[in-house]
């Protein structure tokens, strides 16, 4: 299984979800939902997205 760590482009500490399984863009909002179930919703563009180290970026 793979889950990565959803952080903001312009602020690479800055984590907005840990542990994601799932990510679902429709527009320019981006759900994101965690390996336990949780989802958080941001307004914003994948900016990259490295599938096995594990990390997404995203502007927002």
């Amino acid at each position: 299984m793979c889950l990565s760590r959803v952080v903001r482009a312009d602020q690479p500490d800055s984590v907005i979800l840990d542990y994601v399984s799932r990510i679902e863009v429709k527009g320019d909002s981006i759900t994101l939902t965690d390996i336990m179930g949780e989802q958080k919703t941001v307004q914003g563009s994948i900016v990259m997205a490295d599938l096995t180290g594990g990390r997404v970026e995203i502007n927002c």
